[in-house]
């Protein structure tokens, strides 16, 4: 059987010899469909992977826990005046604790609106107590200074950091750097400035906006010895005091993939804390995440498609030549039948000899596409040095583009450029095997 496979194999790699222009343009054809779709697919991966880290850089990853004030009258109260709720401290280290291999980071966030003083001027905003790690969370940028430490909590010290719209309102002519701002009853050393950024939007609900140029921010192990849990705030008509440990814990998990479990997980542990209470609630991004799965979806459904149609025009091409050698090779099919070839003999000849070329065209092109990341910086790199400004003029996020070549994009591509063989294959050998022995002879 093997014998007789290998024999029909090797008269059809002689008949496609005999033709070698006719064959290799019809190799050409498979392989730039084959390239066309490893390559495209690189494209669509590479461009998919940079709009899903922007995408989590807006914190499709990140799960938010947050405190939620209940109604006063379910509300624990201590003496009657202070209402207790929220997010505990004891509730960060079980998530850090039950998450450890799943999360990047957790910052715990404690905020409240003040007012600050700097002499004989005030300004209300936003006071923040947290740690280094809020600053990338939140994708602020110094324009001067540091931002706070994990020093500066051991001991904890007054250090503050100011954005920029403070700065101008409390140091409008002086450099705020190393200038003290009073906040309560006690004075911080500024350290550093945030530089402006516009506010960020709500996104479907699930995220509040935020607006970072009214802020303040000081270590969190300051706001513990300093301020404290406890605040009381006189109100129009009235007081009101409340005992919060947190505002707010920010969760970073590895990947896209894992906020689902995570958040789960989440519920779980803070059930056991806060259950019946209703002062807490996990907020997931949902949007950000459907829309990081449509994107990738629809650059791999494009990708596909567009390179789908270079092998289907491969396909028709190795159609056209075999249907023209079934023409060239009449009075060979009729020699054949007459020796006792049967229509299957004839049929596995023509069907063969279509299958190599598809499978020469997909293996050639398959070494072709696996080298694209090389061709790809190359033709960079001749970019950046022959038209200079071209380049430079493109956005950040083409000129840092990156392919991303996937082991699907090869296994898929040559299963259809041989399924493209067989198929386009198939009607030519068909042809052929039905041609009356007798007219075929007489063919010239």
């Amino acid at each position: 059987m093997f014998d007789k496979l290998f024999l029909t194999v090797r008269i059809g790699v002689s008949s496609l010899l005999l033709h070698k222009l006719r064959s290799s343009l019809a190799v050409l054809g498979i392989l730039i469909g084959i390239v066309a779709v490893i390559w495209l697919v690189a494209m669509g991966e590479g461009v998919s992977k940079q709009a899903e880290e922007q995408i989590k850089g807006l914190g499709a990853t990140n799960i938010i826990v947050r405190t939620v004030k209940p109604a006063q009258q379910g509300s624990a109260a201590r003496g009657g005046l202070f209402m207790e709720y929220g997010l505990l401290r004891s509730d960060y280290r079980r998530i850090v604790d039950n998450l450890r291999d799943t999360i990047t980071q957790a910052v715990q966030i404690r905020e409240y609106r003040m007012e600050f003083r700097r002499d004989d001027k005030t300004v209300e905003g936003r006071l923040v107590g947290c740690t280094s790690e809020y600053q990338q969370l939140n994708q602020l940028e110094l324009y001067k200074g540091r931002f706070i430490q994990d020093k500066d909590n051991k001991p904890p010290i007054n250090v503050c950091v100011i954005s920029e719209e403070i700065s101008k309102k409390l140091f409008p002519l002086e450099d705020p750097i190393g200038q003290t701002v009073q906040i309560s009853e006690n004075f911080y050393t500024v350290v550093g400035q945030t530089s402006s950024r516009s506010a960020t939007a709500a996104i479907g609900g699930s995220l509040d906006s935020q607006d970072f140029n009214k802020d303040i921010y000081i270590p969190m192990g300051t706001w513990r010895a300093r301020i404290g849990d406890i605040l009381f705030t006189s109100r129009q008509g009235g007081s009101e005091g409340e005992i919060v440990e947190l505002n707010q814990i920010t969760v970073s998990v590895n990947s896209i993939e894992d906020v689902d479990h995570a958040a789960s997980v989440i519920r779980h542990l803070l059930d056991r804390e806060h259950k019946n209470k209703a002062d807490v609630a996990v907020v997931v991004p949902k949007e950000l995440l459907e829309q990081a799965d449509l994107l990738k979806k629809m650059f791999r459904f494009l990708s596909v498609l567009i390179a789908g149609i270079s092998l289907l025009v491969g396909g028709i091409g190795i159609m056209n030549i075999m249907l023209a050698t079934v023409t060239e090779r009449t009075r060979e099919i009729g020699i054949r039948r007459a020796l006792g070839a049967k229509q299957g003999d004839i049929v596995k000849q023509f069907l063969v000899e279509s299958v190599v070329l598809t499978v020469v065209g997909g293996l050639l092109g398959m070494v072709i596409g696996a080298s694209f990341k090389q061709v790809f910086q190359f033709c960079k790199m001749v970019m950046r040095l022959f038209w200079t400004e071209v380049f430079e003029a493109l956005p950040p996020t083409l000129r840092d583009l990156e392919p991303v070549l996937e082991y699907w994009p090869f296994l898929l591509s040559f299963c259809i450029s041989v399924g493209v063989g067989v198929f386009f294959g198939l009607y030519p050998a068909f042809r052929a095997a039905k041609l009356d022995p007798i007219e075929a002879l007489r063919h010239e």
